[in-house]
């Protein structure tokens, strides 16, 4: 089991320290030399009031802020988690992740969803009702781009009218992506375009509210994994291949009960086939945040890895 880290500031009520570079920067490197893989980001540009209210957030530009943890790291990777293509035309999209990837030094993990929040998507002047087929779109179009940079790619509302002269990815073919969501129709993204599936695993209530199928617990998933792999192999594809990244149950890391009870439940979802935990840091301050990162290095990644 490998671990990521969901940078603090992107939960409902985090403490207005999270907004500053020095604090971003910090918990990258905390994350880093406490074991954690990855940090990541969430993605929402334009979060409305109602949603908010009710236990949203707002959250950084997701390439801009990992740009900037990249800076104050070496090897701890880059994840947007999930970076919603239909908000983007594919040639911005494209070059906004290619920028972080040879910056970082090959770092990315390109974590995309299709997006939700309805006002969102009016704010950006995009059809809320056609997100589905803007993001097998734009899928297609981001790997075409990556894959022949001089290509030109045409879809709807954009298209490359002769040779273009792009820069590639560090990483080859491409960065890694990770596709979101429980449907269907997210498990055959990941079947033809993916390296990662991130399913919502949350009650009928938190499903609905993200516009997702039900996955309610252990269960859900692991029947959900079964299809996915037993779509893989219809396809040619090996499913040991396939990173699965769904939310870390919360956990006290004072507390060695608490620890425990990670600790199994942990395990239960690597029996299933999940290979990546998101883990929620303590947004209270940047010194909880920070103490929370060392704990559960030294209580959980540390043992794990020993």
């Amino acid at each position: 089991m490998k671990f990521t880290l969901e940078y603090p500031g992107d939960v409902a009520g985090a403490a207005p320290c999270f907004r500053e570079g020095a604090a971003l920067a910090r918990i990258g490197r905390d994350a880093e030399d406490h074991g954690f893989e990855a940090l990541c980001l969430a993605d929402h540009p334009a979060p409305s009031a109602k949603w908010f209210d009710a236990g949203g957030h707002d959250s950084f530009e997701p390439a801009v802020a990992l740009a900037y943890a990249a800076a104050a790291t070496t090897s701890l990777k880059l994840m947007t988690n999930l970076y919603v293509l239909p908000f983007r035309n594919p040639y911005l999209a494209a070059k906004a992740l290619t920028t972080l990837d040879l910056l970082s030094g090959g770092r990315l993990v390109v974590g995309v969803g299709a997006g939700y929040l309805r006002s969102e998507f009016a704010a950006l002047g995009v059809n809320f009702d056609d997100r589905a087929a803007l993001f097998d779109e734009a899928i297609d179009a981001l790997r075409r781009i990556w894959m022949s940079p001089s290509t030109p790619v045409t879809g709807d509302g954009f298209g490359g009218t002769g040779e273009v002269r792009l820069y590639g990815p560090v990483q080859q073919p491409h960065p890694p992506l990770w596709i979101g969501g429980n449907s269907r129709a997210a498990i055959r993204r990941v079947v033809t375009a993916g390296e990662g599936w991130c399913p919502v695993v949350g009650s009928e209530q938190m499903t609905s509210s993200v516009r997702t199928a039900s996955m309610t617990g252990v269960d859900d998933l692991r029947r959900a994994v079964g299809r996915l792999r037993d779509e893989l192999l219809r396809a040619g594809r090996d499913p040991a291949q396939i990173s699965i990244q769904v939310e870390a149950p919360p956990v006290d890391v004072a507390d060695s009960r608490s620890v425990m009870r990670f600790v199994e439940r942990a395990d239960e979802l690597a029996e299933v086939g999940v290979t990546h935990l998101c883990v929620h840091a303590d947004a209270r301050s940047l010194e909880a945040a920070s103490e929370f990162v060392a704990g559960f290095g030294e209580q959980i990644l540390r043992p794990l890895s020993g």
